[in-house]
């Protein structure tokens, strides 16, 4: 039996979206490692949370990091 993902992204939304993040960037091996050491600090983050199990750590780092690019009022004033 196929397992189903509980979020609403499709593969399509997560290439584009990681175009967005490439394209916008100054260098491609920066943003990269930018993706992969937020999705490996989510991982831990939600180690002990198992609410969304489903969605990997670096889709949802490429899911937030392109939320930020284009609604950059969700970051907000520190």
């Amino acid at each position: 039996m196929l397992k189903r993902s509980t979020f609403e992204t499709t593969q399509s939304q997560i290439m584009h979206r990681s175009e967005d993040l490439i394209s916008a960037a100054s260098n491609r091996y920066r943003i990269t490692v930018q993706v992969a050491n937020r999705a490996k600090r989510r991982r831990y983050e939600d180690f002990d949370n198992a609410d969304d199990i489903m969605m990997k750590p670096v889709l949802r780092a490429i899911i937030e990091m392109s939320d930020e690019l284009t609604q950059p009022e969700i970051i907000g004033e520190v």
